[in-house]
Order: C-alpha cells, then sequence, then structure tokens
C-alpha cells in the first residue's frame, strides 16, 4: 500500500522547491528521449522504510480569471487522491487572500493538513514569524527552508507519522495493472479477462480508491489485475484536466509487476496516451501495448501493419514493447493478451549470466568500437548485471564521460539482440574502474 501526498499553496511559495527537497534527485531509466514527457507532477519519496507517492500542484491564484479554474480543478483530484496534505506559505510574507482561499479548500476535507512555513532560513526568522501562521487553524505549523534544507527531515517525520510500512502484500502473485485514458475499455477489458478463464478466487478491496484488485487463476496459476477504470466523477473535472486523471494511474502503477496501456483502436494514438506509457517505463515497469475495440476495424492485415507503423514512430522510448490487437467487448484475440503479460514479467525479473553477457558487449566492442573524443576513445573493462525489475547492468570504464548517447543505446541494441528482454525497460550504468559510486 503506497500512501499519497500533495504540496498545496498559492504561487510562488516554494512548491516545487519542497518537490525536489522531498523527491530528491531521481535518475530517470530513459532521459531526452522523444515521446517522455518530463512534466513532473509527481515524484517518489523513499524516507527511512516507508515510500509515498507525491504530488505537486499549481499554485492557486484567486485574482487569475479562467486559467485558475483548471488549477485549482487540479488542486481539488490531487486532495482528493491524498492522505496527507501540505500546505504550503511563505514565511517571509504575511498571509494572502490567496492563502485564505487555499485554507477554505482544505478545511472542508477532514484530512491531516500540515502547514509548512517555507523560506525561514535562520532561527530569528522562525521565531518572529512562525507563530502568524496558526491563525490558519491547522494542528501542525512546521517551520522550513527547502533552499537550506531546514526542517525538511522534521516534516517528513510528520508526514510519514502515521503511516504503514509497506508490506509484501500478495507476494509472489504476479499483479499487472489495466491502465490508459477514458473510455478505451479497460473495464471491458477486465470482465474479458475474468471471463475467459472462469475462476475468480476473490474480490479484494483495493488500495488505491475507487481500484479493484481481482485475485483470478489462469492456467493453473494465481494472478492479481489492478483495475483502474474506476473514476468519481465531480462535476466536469474528471474530464476537462486530463493531466491530473494521471494520478489513479501512476498509483496502480507503482503496485504492478507488468502495465497494459490501454489504447482506443477506434481514436488512435494521442499524446495522453504516450504520457500514461512513459510513467510506466520511467518506474521500471513490465508493459504491454493493447490495442482494443479491434471489432470496429475494417480490413485487419492491412490496418495491423499501418498501426504497428503508428506505434513505433508515436512509442520511440519502448520500441521493445510487445503490441496486442484485441477486442474486449467481443472477445476476439483476448487469449493472446495473458502469454505476453506473463513474458513481459519473466523478462522484467531476468538475471543474465555474467560471462555471456561479457562475451555479447566484446563482440559489440570489436564490431564498433566506440568513438573518439579529444583523442580519447572509450574502453569497457567489465560488465555485470547489477539489479533486476528492470535488469541493470553496469559497465566499468575508463572515463564514463566517453559514453555518447548513441554508444549506449547500441550496446542496448546488442544486449535485446542476444537476450530475450522484450516487454521491459533496461538500465545501463557506466562507473570509472576503481570507483564505487557515480563521480
Amino acid at each position: 500500500m503506497k500512501q499519497t501526498v500533495c504540496l498545496i499553496g498559492r504561487p510562488n511559495v516554494g512548491k516545487s522547491s519542497i518537490f525536489n527537497r522531498l523527491v530528491g534527485e531521481q535518475k530517470a531509466i530513459i532521459l531526452d528521449t522523444p515521446g517522455i514527457t518530463r512534466d513532473r507532477i509527481y515524484g517518489n519519496v523513499s524516507y527511512g522504510d516507508y515510500n509515498f507517492l507525491l504530488i505537486d500542484t499549481g499554485g492557486i491564484d484567486i485574482d487569475s480569471g479562467d486559467f485558475n479554474k483548471d488549477i485549482k480543478a487540479q488542486a481539488e483530484i490531487a486532495i482528493n487522491e491524498s492522505d496527507v496534505i501540505v500546505f504550503v506559505v511563505d514565511g517571509r510574507e504575511e498571509l494572502t487572500q490567496n492563502d485564505l482561499a487555499v485554507r477554505d479548500m482544505l478545511v472542508k476535507t477532514n484530512k491531516k493538513v500540515i502547514v509548512a512555513v517555507n523560506k525561514l532560513d535562520n532561527k530569528k526568522l522562525q521565531d518572529e514569524n512562525i507563530y502568524n501562521h496558526y491563525q490558519l487553524g491547522f494542528e501542525y505549523v512546521m517551520a522550513v527552508s527547502a533552499a537550506h534544507n531546514i526542517g525538511i527531515g522534521d516534516l517528513l517525520d510528520e508526514i510519514v507519522k502515521d503511516f504503514k510500512t509497506e508490506e509484501s502484500e500478495e507476494e509472489g502473485i504476479l499483479k499487472f495493472s489495466i491502465i490508459g485514458r477514458p473510455n478505451v475499455g479497460k473495464s471491458s477489458l477486465i470482465n474479458a479477462i475474468l471471463n475467459e478463464e472462469r475462476v475468480i478466487v476473490s474480490d479484494i478491496a483495493g488500495t488505491t480508491r475507487d481500484a479493484i484488485d481481482t485475485r483470478f487463476t489462469y492456467e493453473h496459476e494465481d494472478y492479481i489485475v489492478i483495475d483502474t477504470a474506476g473514476m468519481r466523477k465531480k462535476g466536469k473535472i474528471y474530464e476537462s484536466v486530463e493531466k491530473y486523471s494521471l494520478i489513479r494511474s501512476l498509483k496502480a502503477i507503482e503496485r504492478s509487476d507488468v502495465c497494459a496501456i490501454v489504447i482506443n483502436a477506434e481514436e488512435g494514438i494521442i499524446e495522453h496516451d504516450k504520457h500514461i506509457a512513459s510513467y510506466a517505463i520511467m518506474a521500471g515497469k513490465g508493459v504491454v501495448l493493447v490495442v482494443n475495440k479491434w471489432d470496429t476495424v475494417e480490413n485487419p492485415d492491412e490496418a495491423i501493419r499501418k498501426w504497428k507503423e503508428d506505434i513505433a514512430n508515436n512509442f520511440q522510448f519502448m520500441p521493445y514493447v510487445n503490441i496486442v490487437f484485441l477486442s474486449a467487448k467481443t472477445h476476439k484475440r483476448i487469449h493472446t493478451l495473458m502469454p505476453e503479460i506473463i513474458k513481459a514479467y519473466e523478462n522484467n525479473r531476468k538475471e543474465i549470466n555474467t560471462s555471456m553477457l561479457n562475451n555479447v558487449i566484446n563482440d559489440a566492442t570489436n564490431l564498433h568500437e566506440a568513438p573518439s573524443y579529444k583523442g580519447k576513445r572509450l574502453k569497457i573493462f567489465f560488465v555485470s548485471q547489477t539489479g533486476s525489475k528492470p535488469p541493470k547492468f553496469t559497465f566499468r570504464v575508463n572515463d564514463k564521460s566517453l559514453v555518447h548517447f548513441s554508444y549506449e543505446r547500441y550496446l542496448e541494441n546488442k544486449i535485446r539482440e542476444s537476450f530475450d528482454l522484450r516487454g521491459t525497460p533496461i538500465i545501463l550504468q557506466f562507473k570509472n574502474r576503481g570507483k564505487e559510486e557515480d563521480e
């Protein structure tokens, strides 16, 4: 179970600075690659034995007109999804009408609200300014400075105080989520999976709001499918703010071993499909791309060729993904889905023999040397697998600054050509020989 925390406040109070401080430096699996969104509305925070999802929100400004309606809607969705709310205010300024407007939103939630009084860089400022903020009416008021890392540990202690540590819930059972934007047929697909197998062991209350974990058997093995389709609709909020509809998918992604990303064959690929897929990749999960509503497609054989071209062009950041074309409504080709989910799961956990791995890399470097830079050339001494879920490979080299993006991709392709790693991202890490940590 992963708890969720959101940052709320007016503009320019330092929410992003606190977000970055709490999330810390996280290395994405893929950087600067077309199709991967860099719009960071969330991060994963690890603190001691606790892990939680942190949501950042736009600054709420009651004077900014129509634009702020979307910001306010985003904030309401984030609040609704959160277990703890961190209300960020500027400790160097008096409380404003915007601060009071945020306060009015939060008092109705009946959730734990921590007021983080930011920009209090020294004890004198803290002594002078902290007490003014108790008038907001919340029990927890804390002085912090994101810029100087003051009070951040205390803030984290208060955030996680009532959290439960993560347990190995349903350990050993493959958990996969059905994710995608609204109206692509996620619920119908889950129904089709369960009807196809005919055996439902039990329904388990989901640890994410409005999601259901269903346990079932397939070929004598137990599986859990996480349904993210249930969306509470509050007016038009959930339809108009598509970006924040990601939140429920993000929570499901974190709990999954494999993510089945559903696309609507009637509508084609849109940007939001790529955003959702990129989060699954950055979380290191196994992935399967599901093109649903295949019963609506004319000339399926010809359409498959075109779809594969479109997917290759739009999902350049995951060329290794397996694609399934099916119809949840008619159950056509539904039998092709589970084998791909299982394959993605197995490859995400795959362990590769060190000597075989080094043979592949040696052959690759002999076939195509790394380009030289200022008279120096990259030399790879040794490579080993240093992690799984997803597979992680560490290269010991003479100078990691000589690793060019294109050569890294070449090495990844050679690894993939030699070992079946379809359906999973992999991480390549380069370290200078003799150095235990990255410099």
